[in-house]
């Protein structure tokens, strides 16, 4: 996979939520995005605007509810509410073109016209082959997302374990010594039953936002770190020992602290134990989930040098959730600014903070403080009033592109007035 691949791939990505009968929350709403591998990939918005949703969608602590996520080009989530909708619409268009036919043979049988003229059986007949292949088309693709997301983990071990098999069985048969072939044949066995437990999602891991409630109060730092290598199958105490030492020195700890309990801690330390547990499983990309909302500035820090360098260090893609925008602006390569469940702007890091065009981005970005009194005496805060900036009664937003590599949710209107704002600057 080059630098240049597309590593993670959300497509239409929808998490509702019910609110009782015939209510449902829209957390999460057509969101589409791509990250490449080795990028930060910054998402941001207000409280309560769904990153959050999003992150454990895309690595299944929730069930999607429509929408695909494609992780190493395999469908690993899979919605099947838009194929049901579909269904609903194609029957609701049948129903309504019997009603229709329904309607003209009265008015003939009024009109003392026996029987049914040839064009409405016609009619009737393409209706009903019309319906018949949608249902068909959208129950296949049910079907289809239904097994990815169900045995995604499944065919991916099938996959490890074929690749262990072609590696080793040339290896088996050129070897003619018996003790070495011996030795091969148990390391042979051994790599395929740990591909046989290997899963898809341990290529993904989270690092959560309250390090406190996300570390297990009754296990040591040990047992904490190294649950991850035993749910996958290895068993040499050694090895699991060397690796959680390993990942201590990586985040900054030392041996000594891995006989320790969480509350004896800070919350630093914590979020270090929290990060170490994440990429002990060697995963290609990680969710950060706002890691350091809940740490000092000071602490802030530490731990956004220390992802920095672990991107540097184990080659990691990382989708980084947070509301600090200066740290956003540091740290990530491309952002994506999300509002009531909606994508508005997605872009390069550099041109989204140069060139905001959506007035949520505005606003957000208006809310910055710096360092710098004089500034922020003459600082003016935007405010966003979605009613006041937005029209969408008749024309309808979409994600369009403005720029390459620059997306904005925005109508026809405000697509040229975008442009026009854009070309001035």
């Amino acid at each position: 996979m080059s630098s240049n691949d597309v590593l993670l791939k959300v497509e239409h990505l929808c998490q509702y939520f019910k609110m009782g009968p015939g209510q449902e929350l829209k957390a999460v709403d057509d969101v589409n995005f791509e990250i490449r591998k080795g990028e930060v990939f910054g998402l941001v918005g207000e409280s309560g605007c769904g990153k959050t949703t999003t992150g454990r969608s895309i690595i299944r602590l929730y069930d999607v509810t429509g929408g695909s996520v494609y992780f190493k080009g395999q469908r690993i989530c899979a919605g099947i509410r838009a194929y049901k909708d579909a269904i609903r619409a194609a029957r609701a268009e049948y129903k309504a073109e019997v009603s229709a036919v329904r309607a003209l043979v009265k008015e003939d049988k009024n009109n003392g016209i026996e029987g049914v003229r040839p064009e409405y059986a016609e009619r009737l007949k393409a209706a009903d082959e019309k319906l018949g292949a949608i249902v068909s088309e959208q129950n296949a693709l049910i079907a289809s997302a239904k097994d990815d997301h169900k045995n995604c983990n499944k065919k991916y071990a099938q996959a490890q374990m074929q690749k262990v098999r072609e590696k080793y069985e040339p290896l088996l048969s050129a070897e003619t010594d018996g003790e070495k072939k011996s030795a091969l044949e148990k390391q042979f066995r051994r790599d395929l039953r740990l591909a046989g437990k290997d899963r898809i999602m341990n290529k993904m891991q989270m690092i959560f936002q309250d390090p406190i409630a996300s570390l297990n109060p009754r296990m040591t730092v040990r047992e904490i770190i190294a649950e991850g290598l035993i749910i996958r199958g290895i068993r040499d105490k050694k090895y699991i020992d060397e690796q959680v030492y390993k990942m201590l020195d990586f985040v900054g700890l030392v041996p000594e602290h891995a006989g320790r309990y969480p509350h004896e801690f800070s919350g630093g330390q914590r979020q270090r134990i929290g990060i170490a547990r994440a990429i002990i499983l060697e995963p290609e990309l990680i969710i950060a989930d706002e890691p350091i909302s809940a740490l000092d500035v000071s602490i802030q820090a530490q731990v956004i040098n220390l992802l920095n360098e672990l991107r540097q260090k184990l080659g990691l893609t990382i989708l980084f959730i947070a509301h600090d925008l200066s740290v956003v602006k540091y740290f990530s390569d491309k952002v994506g600014v999300m509002h009531f469940g909606k994508m508005v702007e997605l872009a390069p890091s550099e041109e989204l903070f140069a060139h905001p065009l959506h007035p949520y981005t505005k606003s957000l970005l208006s809310a910055i403080p710096l360092p710098d009194p004089e500034f922020e005496k003459g600082r003016k805060r935007i405010i966003y009033n979605p009613i006041a900036e937005h029209d969408y009664s008749v024309d309808k937003p979409v994600m369009r592109e403005i720029s390459p590599g620059h997306l904005i949710y925005c109508n026809n209107a405000e697509f040229e007035r975008y442009k026009t704002e854009l070309c001035g600057k």
